[in-house]
């Protein structure tokens, strides 16, 4: 793939801004870290946005730091605390957090002109530092942090050259630029490629899961925040209404080993509720996700505390109907009353779901403008433009550089 293919897709303003940043940088080294190669939307980014950038000349890696079952315990309770769920951290943790970061950096080779540390995990990287742009890019809602949390980590992110969040009210205090750029979707991956109705058949039969009914999918890590057990409850009062069929897709990434807890208890909460099929996905079922979305009804992200949300953009493209938690950046994509429904609560997801139900011409209309909206906003070229202009304005202080 290369930046042509998105022509008639992306705007082609866009495009031209790419190829004249990509022209000043070409040659250059561009480095990304992160804490996992499969799982989870900051993976499935890299998979897309590396080849891109290395095909417009610029010599792009990503590298994923390796850590043991315990270090991903304790970076998964910074996780959980930086979102706002208080959870004490002892020295102990927090001395394993410093070493095993310590023991990749060591190990990685870590010199670029321009460097991108993706989230918690490998923050204390930034001690490798030698020369070049570093950059701290927090994926996750920290507009609520747990204090004391927050104050240890802050320590190393004001060691950045700069931050980026992907919703402006995630940002905090600190004392070197902060910009904001939410996530992208590929048109052209595999989780967003159109496919044929018998592709789309052919994995809704593999799953058992019959398609004559109307189909409300969740598509998330199996993790508290993504509330589950919530999205069931709902489904239960809509089906004293409406007879149709519930599906909680989902899956556990390397560096959350909270999930398989929590999918127990999904499942202990689903016993016994008719039409309610629960898909515990590999990694890399993007294929099975495409068409679990575009076999759908209403896709529902029930969220209680969102990064980005970045599978409701997917869910938009395929023309369907969000039903989605109003927390995080979920509110960029989801214009409600337009692209879909913010909701509250467990009743009021109930409410939005028995409105779309009722009222099919609403629910496609809203499915059209939602796609027209991530075409416009959340497409990966903008991704790339807006990452090429970031490094070209470090580089360049004051200079009239294309703007984010």
């Amino acid at each position: 793939m290369g930046l042509d293919d998105y022509k008639g897709i992306s705007e082609a303003g866009e495009l031209r801004a790419i190829e004249y940043m990509a022209d000043k940088l070409r040659g250059r080294s561009f480095l990304h870290v992160n804490s996992t190669a499969t799982g989870g939307g900051v993976a499935e980014l890299m998979q897309r946005i590396i080849p891109l950038i290395r095909e417009l000349g610029i010599d792009a890696k990503w590298k994923v730091i390796k850590g043991n079952k315990q270090f991903f315990e304790v970076t998964k309770r910074i996780h959980n605390s930086l979102q706002g769920q208080v959870g004490p951290l002892t020295d102990k943790m927090w001395d394993t957090y410093e070493k095993v970061n310590k023991k990749n950096g060591d190990k990685m080779d870590l010199d670029a002109d321009c460097v991108f540390i993706h989230d918690p995990q490998p923050a204390m990287l930034i001690e490798q530092k030698k020369r070049g742009i570093w950059v701290w890019r927090c994926h996750i809602d920290i507009s609520t942090p747990d204090k004391v949390m927050w104050y240890l980590l802050k320590d190393q992110v004001k060691k950045y050259d700069a931050a980026i969040f992907s919703v402006a009210s995630f940002a905090q205090s600190l004392p070197m630029p902060q910009y904001m750029i939410p996530p992208s979707i590929d048109p052209f991956s595999d989780k967003n490629i159109d496919l044929s109705e018998a592709e789309i058949d052919e994995v809704f039969e593999r799953f058992k899961i019959p398609r004559d009914k109307p189909i409300l999918l969740q598509v998330s890590r199996f993790d508290p925040f993504k509330d589950p057990i919530g999205v069931i409850e709902s489904f239960k009062m809509v089906k004293k209404y409406y007879d149709c069929t519930l599906v909680l897709a989902g899956g556990t990434a390397d560096d959350d080993p909270e999930g398989e807890r929590i999918l127990a208890d999904v499942m202990e909460a689903a016993d016994g509720v008719e039409d309610l099929h629960i898909l515990s996905l590999p990694p890399f079922s993007d294929k099975e996700i495409n068409a679990l979305q575009r076999g759908a009804t209403i896709v529902i992200q029930k969220s209680t505390r969102e990064g980005f949300g970045l599978v409701v953009a997917e869910a938009l493209w395929k023309n369907k109907p969000v039903i989605a938690g109003d927390v995080g950046g979920i509110p960029l994509q989801v214009i409600d009353g337009v692209t879909g429904h913010l909701v509250h609560s467990v009743e009021g997801c109930a409410v939005r779901i028995r409105q779309l139900l009722q009222d099919p011409i609403k629910a496609r209309n809203m499915g059209i403008m939602g796609r027209e909206h991530i075409r416009r906003n959340y497409l990966i070229t903008g991704h790339i433009r807006k990452y090429l202009a970031l490094w070209l304005s470090m580089e360049n202080p004051g200079q009239d550089v294309i703007n984010l």
